[in-house]
């Protein structure tokens, strides 16, 4: 490229002016700054950042990212608390137990609650109650959970009625079964029950109230909250199902459940002799 005549009239200019030691400080500066630009350009070239197979070599590549010293520590990943390995895969539901709940008047004043709460069982819990409420003394539960709404309404109406709550040795009490079971005004447990909790699925379907995830979640845990409070049971145990992903169970040590006041009492060992009155069943 040829230089514009105003620009050769300016270096021609520059040069009568100057003296010989003022030129040779230019061109040695000069030399310098070509000289580096050359460095740089190989520099670039032995990096990747020009693409050097282009033939006008001038097509730049994004520079490599800086990487922080490795004397700076990195900040850990959030998990999940494992609560010392203690979560386990929540077992499916089957056979009665994946059916909506049944309701049995046996002797000794139990009421049997048997099967998945399902929503709209907790009006026939109380249909149960309003006929045979005299005769129950506590409800039995061996049940893998279900709707939220309808376990907290059931546990109402069984404090308001001052029933105990059961969970018999060997027998399951899981999901939202818990928050039924805690609104026995005695809860007693059997030898190897077992009881866990886990997240809520904020469904409708799963937990008896409009769709509307967020919302729902946040009314659920609050009124969950709520009502553990009154139960007078301690506020872990909900802190415990938030912490646990809804496809697994955290399950409660018998020691635990006495410390967080969820069991008050341990279950009579069941007499094979033990009467039994006539069943009644109510089916959802």
């Amino acid at each position: 490229m040829q230089l514009s005549a105003a620009i050769q009239q300016r270096i021609h200019a520059f040069l009568a002016g100057n003296p010989d030691e003022a030129i040779l400080r230019w061109l040695f500066r000069s030399v310098v700054a070509v000289t580096a630009i050359v460095l740089a350009a190989d520099l670039a070239g032995m990096n990747g950042w020009i693409d050097t197979s282009d033939p006008a070599a001038d097509v730049r590549r994004d520079p490599p990212s800086l990487e922080l010293p490795s004397a700076l520590p990195s900040l850990p990943t959030p998990a999940t608390p494992d609560h010392g390995k203690r979560l386990t895969p929540r077992p499916p539901a089957d056979g009665v137990m994946a059916g909506p709940m049944t309701f049995e008047l046996v002797g000794g004043g139990k009421l049997m609650a048997t099967g998945t709460i399902t929503p709209g069982i907790s009006e026939a819990f109380a249909a149960e109650v309003a006929k045979r409420g005299d005769y129950i003394k506590t409800v039995v539960l061996n049940s893998p959970g279900g709707s939220v709404a309808d376990a907290l309404a059931m546990g109402r109406l069984i404090r308001e009625r001052n029933f105990a709550t059961e969970i018999e040795a060997g027998k399951y009490c899981a999901s939202s079964c818990p928050l039924v079971f805690a609104g026995g005004v005695e809860r007693r447990l059997g030898d190897k029950a077992t009881v866990g909790v886990h997240q809520v699925a904020a469904i409708g379907s799963a937990v008896g109230l409009p769709r509307d995830d967020m919302n729902v979640a946040q009314n659920i845990s609050a009124r969950c909250q709520r009502y553990l409070a009154d139960m007078g049971v301690n506020l872990q145990v909900w802190v415990h199902a938030m912490e646990t992903p809804h496809d697994k169970l955290f399950v409660f040590k018998p020691d635990e459940l006495k410390s967080l006041n969820l069991v008050t009492a341990a279950a009579a060992t069941p007499s094979a002799t033990a009467p039994r009155a006539a069943p009644a069943k109510v089916r959802s």
